[in-house]
């Protein structure tokens, strides 16, 4: 009988060796795994590639990571949260690397590479820097960008609640990228606030079990803040 659950976000993290790309969900602190990325520092995975929304704050979650010197890379639309200063002492050390995308661009790179596409032309971007080297066209009187699918070896992922086969519930805004980049990673990787022997009811999931490879009950949503967001 498939059973995706594991015994500890330790062992969720451990097949994340060095050099590995990692996709990161969340917004703000509403749907990080804070508990997967505390393994994945201990982990010690080195030379990492992060796909985030941002490059973390404070000293915790993607920021722990930065601090200990383990990204080479980060792919994010905003790099510089309030609070944050790891990534900038980092980024001007030229210890990691940076590559900007706009918000909406970095969604639907992500959905692209899940629903297997060869990608798609935006009008974001278009005539600045951020269209430097890529293809452009000219459609229906507007200059557009050619965007690629964006993809991950691993998905860390928060959800409200899992059960045995890895289908996925969210709690409001705490869905936000998650969905997307469990599509996109070869990986993906579950902390949920609860996980269930019973199945999900199925109108409730939002990610089904055949794009997640395994579940662990996580820590309460952003460690110390109480858990308010799942």
């Amino acid at each position: 009988m498939i059973d995706k659950r594991v015994p500890g976000l330790d062992v969720a993290v451990a097949a994340i060796q060095d050099g590995a790309s990692v996709m990161i969900g969340g917004f703000g602190s509403a749907g990080v795994p804070f508990g997967l990325i505390e393994a994945l520092v201990e982990n010690g995975a080195r030379d990492l590639t992060l796909i985030s929304n941002n490059a973390g704050a404070g000293e915790e979650g993607i920021s722990a990571l930065l601090k200990e010197g383990r990204v080479a890379k980060v792919i994010c639309s905003y790099p510089r949260s309030p609070g944050s200063i790891w990534f900038e002492r980092r980024y001007e050390a030229g210890e990691v690397a940076l590559e900007i995308v706009p918000q909406g661009t970095l969604a639907e790179r992500i959905r692209t590479a899940g629903a297997g596409l060869g990608g798609f032309f935006t009008p974001t971007g278009y005539g600045t820097l951020l269209a430097e080297g890529k293809e452009v066209r000219m459609i229906d009187g507007k200059g557009h960008v050619f965007e690629t699918p964006l993809s991950a070896d691993f998905a860390l992922i928060r959800a409200d609640a899992a059960d045995r086969w890895g289908n996925l519930r969210y709690r409001a805004t705490a869905r936000n990228f998650n969905p997307l980049m469990a599509m996109a990673a070869r990986h993906t990787i579950v902390e949920a606030r609860e996980v269930l022997d019973e199945p999900l009811p199925p109108e409730t999931v939002v990610t089904p079990g055949i794009f997640v490879s395994s579940v662990t009950a996580g820590m309460a949503q952003g460690g110390v803040q109480g858990g308010v967001q799942a």
